[in-house]
C-alpha cells in the first residue's frame, strides 16, 4: 500500500502496527509549537523529505537546530514542531518530553529496544530524540517512557528550563546567533520561484491525451505570491476526483465533500493583473490543443457552513496535549467561547475577564500569535482563514490563555564601541548613533576593556529597530555588532550540571567549523554554542556569568584559543565560575597546545558526539601564562614634521611560544602570502607548503642574531652562541609538533612541564637547523630556563607570539609570568577497549 499523500508505504500484512502519523495530520500532534531554523539551501545527499518522504536531490532546506529536512516546496507543509531551546513566555515546561524526529538516520543505526537495525539510506525510517539521542523504530519508540533525560551528554548540555528569551520578532537565525553572512538572505520572491518550480518538477505536463494537467491555488494568499501546485487527472474525470486530488496535494485530509473548485473569473476579488496573468480562465472555452500549453488554474474553497466544531487548547497545562471539542454556531462569538469552555476546564468559578482566545498559526519557520477581539464571530473569522489559505487553516490551532502580566526583557549586547568609556558617555553614544528610547531602553553591563554594553530592553518593536540599525552603524571607523542573548536563569541549574560553552571559530582551518557548528548545535542546547566571528568570545562569556560551574570548549587554531583566554582574563572577576576549565577541538595549522593536551594535531572529521564525551571525561591541568611588554625606545619610522613620538608600550599574553629572529621572519612571510591570497589557504596540506617554500628563500642566511639582541635571564646576563633565531618555549610542542628542547636529561636544567612558572630559551642556527628539528633529527640549542627575562634589541627584528607575527623596533622586551595559571582540559588516555 502506498498513501496517496505523503507517499508512506507498508506491506499490507504490516498494516495494522504502522505507528507513524501522515504528513497531513502532523500538525495536529504537535504539543508545542516551536518554529524551524532554517538557513540558506544547501545539497543534501541520501537525506529524505519529512513531509513528501521523497528523497532531496535539488537544493533543499534543514534546520539548524533539530534535524528536518524538506525540500524548497513542500517548506509550507512542515509544521512547528521544533524542538524548544528555552522558555518564551508562552506554554514554558519544566519536564521535558523526548522529542522524535523520523529518519535519516545511518543505515548501520540500531534500536534501543529489540536491538535489531532501524536506520535506513533507502528510505525515511527509524526514529531519534533530539535531546538524547537515542534510537528506536517507530513502532518501538511507543512503549519507551515519554520523560527526557537528556542521556549521556546530560552534565553538559544546558537545560532548556534555564533559559529564557522573548523572541517574538527576531528570527530563529537571529536568536540563536547563526551568521547570516554564511546565509544568502531569500526575500520573498525567490520563495515563490522555489515553490512553483518545486510542484512542476513533481508532476510533468503529462503528454498522455486522456490526462490533463490543472494548476491548483489553495486560496488568496496563494494567489497573492503565484504560489500554485499541479495535478494530473484523467480528461473525463468526476468532479469530487478533481476536489479530492487538489485536497492531498495540499496535504489536507478532510472530506471533499466540504469544498469546491472554483475558476479565476469567478473571483470578484482578486485584482485585474491576476486573472491576466493566468490566462487560463478566458481561454478555457478554446480547443483542447490550446488548452495543454496552459494548464487551467482553479482555487479550493470551503463551502460555507453554519455550525461546526473546533478544538481549544488550554495553555496553561504543563504535561501532555489535550484539547476540548466545542460546537460552534453563527452566533457565536469569541466571548461566548470563553464562557463554555471554563467549565469543561474546571476553571467555571473563575471570571471571564480572565481569560483571551489566542490563534495560533503553526508555519515551519513564524509561529504566528494574534489575541482574538470577544465580540469577535467564531465562525466569520475561520471563514477568513480558510479564504486566505486552506493549508493554514489546518495549521492553525485556538488557546485559551490567562491574562497575565506579561514582562517583555530583550537582552542585546552590542559591541564594537570605543573602549575604556564610562556608562553615561556609553549611553550618550547611543542615544546619538541609535537614538534609543532611554524609558524602554537600558544599559544593565557594561565592559569597558573591550567596548561593549549589554542592553536591556522592555518592547520588542524598539528591540528590533536597535539590532537592525546597530549593523549598519559605524563609530570611531568602527562597525557596531549586536547579538541577541539569552538570560540564564542559574538558580534553576541541576546540581551536578556543569553545562559546556562552545566556541567555534568558522574560518579556521580549512572552514571544518561551519560543520561542527551545526553538529555542536544538533547536540548540545544551540544556546551554548557561540560563533566567533559574530561579536567574538564576550557574549559568550556574559550569557554564562552567574553559571555556578561551567567548562569551555574552543574549536579553532592557537590563536583563537589564546583570543579566548585572553578575554577570559579580562572578564574573570564579573564571572561567578572564574576559574572554568578549557579544552581545545584544534582546527588550524600548528595546533601546538592541542598536541600537548592530547586533543590531536587537527580535526579530521571525528565524530562531534566522542569529541563532547571525551572533553566530559577529560583530566583538568594547570597551565602556565606569560606577559610580554614590548617597549619600542626609538621612534616609529614615518612620523611627520621631524618631531619624534616613542611608541607607546605594548602588552601581549603568551600561551604557547614567542620567537625572534629567523622563526618570526617566515611567520611574517607566510602571514603576507596569506593576506594577499586569503583563498588559497584553507587546507593544512596548502599551508605546510607555503612554509617549506618561505624557508627555502632563507637558506643562505647569515647567522648573526646574537650581536643584534642581549638577553638579561633572572637578572643574569646570559651569553649567547651563534645563532640565527632566539625561541621562548611555555609548551613541550612547537612549530607543529617538533620537541624544540629535546628529551634527554641535563643536570643543569629542570625537567619542562607546562605549569612549573618557568620558560625555556632555546636557539636555532638557521633554516636548515628548524628543517631537523621539524623532522626530529635534532633538537635546539638550550640556552636557559627561567620566569623574568628582559631581552634587548638594537635593531628592529621580526618577533611573533603565538603564530601572530610583526616586525619590532629596537628597544626592551620583558616577558614574566601572567597573574593565576589558567585550568585546560587534557584528553584522558583512551581506556584499552574490550
Amino acid at each position: 500500500f502506498i498513501s496517496t499523500v505523503c507517499n508512506f508505504m507498508s506491506h499490507e500484512k504490516c498494516l495494522k502496527n504502522v505507528k507513524i502519523p501522515c504528513s497531513c495530520i502532523a500538525p495536529s500532534l504537535v504539543r508545542v509549537p516551536v518554529a524551524h531554523c532554517f538557513g540558506p539551501p544547501g545539497h543534501y545527499k541520501r537525506k529524505f523529505c519529512a513531509v513528501c518522504r521523497k528523497s532531496l536531490e535539488s537544493p533543499a532546506f534543514r534546520c539548524e537546530v533539530c534535524e528536518l529536512h524538506v525540500h524548497t516546496d513542500c517548506i509550507l507543509f512542515a509544521c512547528s514542531d521544533c524542538r524548544q531551546c528555552h522558555q518564551d513566555g508562552h506554554l514554558d515546561h519544566d519536564t521535558y518530553h523526548h522529542h522524535w524526529r523520523e529518519g535519516n538516520l545511518s543505515s548501520s543505526a540500531r534500536c534501543e529496544f529489540c536491538k535489531k537495525t532501524c536506520g535506513s539510506s533507502e528510505v525515511l525510517s527509524g526514529m531519534r530524540c533530539e535531546w538524547c539521542g537515542i534510537l528506536a523504530h517507530a513502532a518501538c519508540c511507543v512503549v519507551v517512557p515519554p520523560e527526557c533525560t537528556f542521556g549521556r551528554l546530560r552534565n553538559m548540555i544546558l537545560p532548556p528550563s534555564c533559559v529564557q528569551l522573548f523572541s517574538r520578532n527576531f528570527s530563529k537565525l537571529h536568536c540563536f546567533r547563526i551568521s547570516e553572512n554564511l546565509q544568502t538572505e531569500s526575500d520573498e520572491d525567490d520563495d515563490v520561484d522555489g515553490s512553483t518550480q518545486g510542484s512542476t518538477k513533481d508532476i510533468q505536463i503529462s503528454t498522455d491525451s486522456s490526462k490533463q494537467t490543472l494548476k491548483i491555488f489553495d486560496g488568496n494568499d496563494a494567489v497573492k505570491r503565484n504560489q500554485f501546485r499541479l495535478i494530473s487527472v484523467p480528461r473525463i474525470a468526476k468532479n469530487e476526483e478533481v476536489v479530492e486530488a487538489a485536497l492531498r496535494a495540499y496535504y489536507i485530509n478532510d472530506d471533499q465533500q466540504e469544498y469546491e473548485l472554483q475558476t479565476f473569473t469567478q473571483q470578484v476579488l482578486l485584482s485585474d493583473d491576476v486573472i491576466n496573468r493566468n490566462d487560463a480562465a478566458e481561454d478555457s472555452n478554446l480547443s483542447s490543443v490550446f488548452r495543454e500549453s496552459v494548464p487551467e488554474a482553479w482555487i479550493i474553497r470551503a463551502k460555507p457552513k453554519d455550525e461546526e466544531v473546533i478544538r481549544i487548547y488550554p495553555a496553561w497545562l504543563k504535561v501532555g496535549m489535550a484539547y476540548v471539542s466545542l460546537r460552534v454556531n453563527k452566533d457565536s462569538t469569541v466571548q461566548t467561547v470563553i464562557k463554555e469552555v471554563l467549565p469543561l476546564l474546571g476553571r467555571q468559578t473563575e471570571c471571564l475577564q480572565n481569560f483571551k482566545l489566542v490563534e495560533v498559526l503553526m508555519g515551519s519557520k513564524q509561529v504566528q500569535r494574534m489575541v482574538l477581539d470577544n465580540q469577535e464571530l467564531i465562525l466569520n473569522r475561520l471563514k477568513d482563514i480558510r479564504k486566505t489559505s486552506i493549508r493554514q487553516m489546518n495549521q492553525t490551532r485556538f488557546y485559551i490563555v490567562e491574562n497575565s502580566k506579561s514582562i517583555v526583557q530583550v537582552n542585546l549586547f552590542v559591541g564594537g564601541l570605543p573602549p575604556q568609556l564610562s556608562p553615561e558617555e556609553y549611553t550618550n553614544i547611543l542615544k546619538e548613533e541609535l537614538t534609543i528610547k532611554t524609558n524602554v531602553v537600558s544599559v544593565s553591563h557594561v565592559y569597558q576593556a573591550q567596548g561593549a554594553v549589554v542592553l536591556q530592553i522592555s518592547c520588542f518593536s524598539e528591540a528590533e529597530r536597535i539590532y537592525m540599525l546597530v549593523k549598519d552603524t559605524v563609530v570611531n571607523d568602527k562597525p557596531l555588532n549586536a547579538v541577541v542573548i539569552p538570560a540564564v536563569m542559574a538558580s534553576k541549574i541541576p546540581q551536578n550540571c556543569c553545562p559546556l560553552l562552545v566556541f567555534v571559530n568558522p574560518k579556521s582551518g580549512g572552514l571544518k567549523g561551519r560543520d561542527l557548528l551545526y553538529s555542536f548545535r544538533k547536540l548540545l542546547n544551540p544556546h551554548q554554542v557561540f560563533e566567533l566571528t559574530n561579536g567574538g568570545p564576550l557574549p559568550g562569556f556574559h550569557t554564562f556569568s552567574k553559571v555556578p560551574s561551567f567548562r569551555v570548549l574552543v574549536c579553532g587554531g592557537d590563536g583563537t584559543v589564546g583570543w579566548v583566554l585572553g578575554a577570559l582574563e579580562e572578564i574573570r572577576h564579573k564571572l561567578v565560575c572564574s576559574e572554568p576549565s578549557v579544552a581545545i577541538l584544534p582546527l588550524g595549522t600548528g595546533n601546538d597546545l592541542g598536541r600537548v593536551l592530547r586533543w590531536g594535531a587537527g580535526y579530521s572529521g571525528e565524530d562531534p558526539y566522542s569529541i563532547l564525551v571525551s572533553v566530559d571525561e577529560a583530566d583538568d591541568v594547570l597551565m602556565d601564562r606569560w606577559t610580554i611588554l614590548l617597549d619600542a625606545e626609538e621612534p616609529a619610522e614615518g612620523t611627520e614634521n621631524g618631531i619624534a613620538e616613542p611608541e607607546p608600550p605594548k602588552i601581549v599574553q603568551m600561551n604557547n611560544y614567542c620567537g625572534l629572529g629567523i622563526d618570526a621572519e617566515l611567520s611574517l612571510d607566510f602571514h603576507h602570502a596569506r593576506e594577499e591570497e586569503p583563498g588559497k589557504f584553507n587546507s593544512r596540506f596548502h599551508n605546510k607548503g607555503v612554509y617549506v617554500k618561505v624557508g627555502l628563500q632563507k637558506i643562505s642566511h647569515t647567522r648573526n642574531l646574537h650581536k643584534d639582541i642581549k638577553l638579561q635571564v633572572d637578572q643574569h646576563e646570559v651569553e649567547l652562541p651563534s645563532i640565527e633565531g632566539l625561541i621562548f618555549i611555555n609548551i613541550p610542542s612547537w612549530g607543529s609538533g617538533a620537541d624544540l628542547w629535546g628529551s634527554e636529561s641535563d643536570n643543569r636544567f629542570e625537567k619542562p612541564r607546562i605549569d612549573d612558572g618557568l620558560l625555556e630559551v632555546v636557539g636555532v642556527t638557521g633554516v636548515v637547523h628548524m628543517g631537523q628539528v621539524q623532522g626530529g633529527f635534532r633538537s635546539g640549542i638550550r640556552i636557559a630556563q627561567g620566569s623574568y627575562f628582559r631581552v634587548t634589541l638594537l635593531k628592529p627584528i621580526p618577533v611573533q607570539v603565538d603564530g601572530e607575527p610583526w616586525i619590532q623596533a629596537p628597544g626592551q622586551i620583558i616577558i614574566s609570568a601572567a597573574g593565576p595559571k589558567v585550568h585546560m582540559l587534557k584528553k584522558s588516555k583512551q581506556k584499552q577497549k574490550k
